[in-house]
C-alpha cells in the first residue's frame, strides 16, 4: 500500500492500527543501531534510511535528486517490508542473512532480492535485524554501491 507523508510520524500514523506499535518498533531499532552516518525520513513513500546527499552528492543513480538508499520500511496489503540494499548488493551479507533467519524464526523466510516480508507479525526477527543494521557503515555502503549497483 502506498501513503502519502511528509514524516515517519505521520507514516506510522496512516497504517493500521496492528502495525503502528511494530512500525515504530522497527524504526526506533533501525535509528539507534545502523553506523554514524545514515539518516531517517520518508524516502520513495516509506520509512527511508539513507545516505544523505551531503556525504553523497550524486544521489540515487535512478534519481540523483533523492539521496542514496539503504533500507526501507514499508506497511503492505499482507506483510510489514524491510527492503535492504546492502542484502541485494553484498552476496556474503545477503547469505549470513538467510543462514542465522531459522536461529530467529520459527516460520520459512520470505525473502526477494532486498525485500523481507514479515506476513506473521509477532514473528518478526527483532534481534537479528538489530545485528543487520551493524553489518555496514555508510563508507562501505557507498563502496559497495559504486562497485556493484552503479555500474550496472
Amino acid at each position: 500500500m502506498k501513503y502519502e507523508a511528509s514524516s515517519i510520524k505521520e507514516y506510522i500514523s496512516q497504517v493500521p492500527e496492528e502495525r503502528q506499535e511494530i512500525l515504530q518498533k522497527l524504526s526506533k531499532l533501525i535509528k539507534e543501531n545502523l553506523p554514524e552516518g545514515f539518516e531517517e525520513g520518508i524516502n520513495y513513500n516509506m520509512i527511508g534510511y539513507y545516505v544523505p546527499h551531503s556525504k553523497y552528492p550524486e544521489g540515487y543513480h535512478c534519481n540523483p535528486k533523492l539521496p542514496l538508499p539503504f533500507i526501507n520500511l514499508a506497511s503492505q496489503k499482507n506483510s510489514i517490508n524491510l527492503y535492504h540494499s546492502g542484502i541485494y548488493a553484498k552476496k556474503e551479507l545477503h547469505d549470513w542473512f538467510v543462514s542465522e533467519y531459522p536461529k530467529y524464526s520459527k516460520r520459512k523466510l520470505d525473502m526477494g532480492k532486498s525485500c523481507i516480508r514479515f506476513k506473521k507479525l509477532d514473528d518478526i526477527p527483532y534481534e537479528l535485524i538489530t545485528e543487520l543494521c551493524t553489518k555496514m557503515t555508510v563508507d562501505e555502503w557507498i563502496s559497495i554501491y559504486e562497485s556493484v549497483v552503479k555500474k550496472k
